[in-house]
């Protein structure tokens, strides 16, 4: 990491702090908004929240490792995240995978040379009744099928088309606007 761009990090850090203050509580807002803002939280972020807030950095990386939507390894602009309970298995999220490996040429784990799109498995995204669930960002997506996987991925692209010339590496900045059957914002 250069200089500059540590040094710009560590401004973000002390912004974050002032708004949600010094206290312990404080850390995981914290952490989430880095990871909104620069697509992950790298070691060097995690030592200066550490210093920042008065922990040890063991206690700040524990926090990054142990919550799935946080990493310190960059993900894509949309994270593509899909249930996978048994609930979602039950209503078929198989064929929905293989659709999705397909559509963005990565396997489940992966990001997309263009930086564009992260494939991941959740562990349960609560919508057991509405299954196969589809997260991607905060978007939610329920009833999700292999024809439907298209058209979403497609709305992400136009989406990332229509934001590619912003200079922030912010992955949750751009949101999917696809009004399809299905998708429910929180």
């Amino acid at each position: 990491m250069l200089v500059g761009s540590q040094q710009k990090l560590q401004d973000d850090i002390r912004a974050l702090v002032q708004r949600h203050g010094r206290t312990r509580d404080a850390l995981l807002p914290i952490l989430q908004d880095l990871q909104a803002k620069h697509a992950c939280v790298p070691d060097f972020a995690m030592q200066v929240v550490a210093d920042e807030l008065g922990l040890h950095p063991a206690e700040v990386y524990g926090v990054v490792s142990f919550y799935a939507f946080l990493g310190h390894e960059p993900r894509g602009r949309f994270v593509v995240r899909l249930c996978r309970t048994v609930s979602c298995e039950l209503a078929r999220t198989a064929p929905v995978a293989r659709q999705l490996e397909n559509e963005l040429g990565i396997a489940f784990g992966e990001t997309t040379r263009d930086g564009r799109f992260s494939l991941e498995w959740a562990a349960c995204l609560g919508l057991c009744d509405q299954g196969p669930a589809l997260l991607v960002n905060d978007r939610v997506y329920t009833k999700v099928t292999p024809e439907r996987v298209h058209a979403i991925v497609e709305d992400c692209r136009r989406v990332f088309g229509a934001h590619a010339a912003q200079t922030e590496p912010a992955a949750h900045a751009a949101q999917p606007a696809l009004a399809a059957e299905g998708g429910v914002t929180p």
